[in-house]
């Protein structure tokens, strides 16, 4: 693989993360216009099934390339496979709720260790010592990042526990993602998975929604965050990934980090310091070591 496709490829997958590493500063704004959590993961994945369907009708008057459809089993199983991508989305906006968005990124990145320890469970894979010095790193690293040792810091522990439930149910989807119906074509993978994610986020807003649907989310925010949540970063991942590999595309991937908390920083004016920047640069590094030029 020659040298330009390589960064293409790290540019693809660099403004996809970029795009997720956005959400959650749009998600806090909209929280302070009032809109809940159910209206903002509605409008997100209404959207995004409309967008993805949208790109389909246009692949399909014009295609490049052939074309594969799931099938009836594919397409129950994506659609199981994304009730975690609904879960996600459900668990990660409540944890914005009650933390700042520098924090509460930090948390999502947990799905580093929980990943090993996944594949450690499922596929008998024992992690080597390479791995396991990346999880002491990121475990360290959050704890300066978090700033959670500081007593004079006060952080919701409902934040922290949706935090993390967020980073498990999306460790999964990546799990299963990459085991699901992987040769189907990408967008139809994506809308069948957002299907999934769909009912869990609209049983969601059916318990939780007490107040009338307030449907100024959708020409206010919907757009916006089904665009950087559900439509452009897989897309662009789905393609960037197979030119960079999974070792490099998922140190590039971890730019979400950085720009989200920059988002948080200089969009929503959180106080970042100094220590946290050094947790965040170790949970990095982690990532790093753990993915480049390693085959365990």
């Amino acid at each position: 693989m020659n040298t330009n496709t390589v960064l293409k490829g790290v540019i693809l997958v660099g403004l996809g993360a970029t795009s997720y590493g956005m959400l959650a500063t749009f998600v806090k704004l909209a929280y302070k216009e009032g809109f809940t959590t159910a209206e903002v993961t509605s409008a997100q994945f209404i959207y995004g099934i409309l967008g993805i369907a949208l790109l389909i009708f246009f692949q399909n008057i014009v295609p490049k390339k052939p074309i594969v459809m799931p099938t009836k089993k594919n397409r129950f199983q994506l659609i199981l496979a994304g009730t975690s991508l609904g879960l996600t989305s459900v668990f990660y906006y409540l944890c914005v709720k009650y933390i700042n968005v520098s924090i509460a990124i930090v948390m999502l990145m947990q799905t580093v260790w929980m990943g090993v320890l996944l594949e450690w469970i499922l596929d008998k894979q024992v992690p080597s010592k390479r791995k396991i010095l990346a999880v002491c790193i990121v475990l360290l690293g959050t704890l300066l990042a978090t700033n959670i040792t500081n007593s004079a810091v006060s952080i919701d522990w409902r934040g922290i526990v949706f935090g993390l439930l967020a980073a498990a149910s999306f460790t999964t989807t990546m799990f299963t993602a990459n085991k699901i119906a992987v040769g189907v074509s990408n967008l139809y993978r994506s809308l069948y998975m957002l299907f999934g994610g769909a009912i869990i986020v609209l049983l969601f807003a059916l318990l939780t929604q007490t107040t009338p649907f307030n449907l100024e989310i959708f020409y206010k925010w919907g757009i916006l965050l089904a665009l950087f949540g559900t439509i452009i970063p897989p897309i662009l991942m789905n393609a960037g990934f197979p030119s960079t590999g999974i070792g490099l595309g998922s140190i590039v991937s971890s730019l979400e980090l950085p720009v989200s908390v920059l988002m948080a920083y200089f969009i929503l004016n959180e106080n970042v310091i100094f220590l946290q920047w050094i947790g965040i640069i170790l949970i990095l590094f982690a990532i790093f070591i753990m993915n480049f030029k390693s085959k365990s």
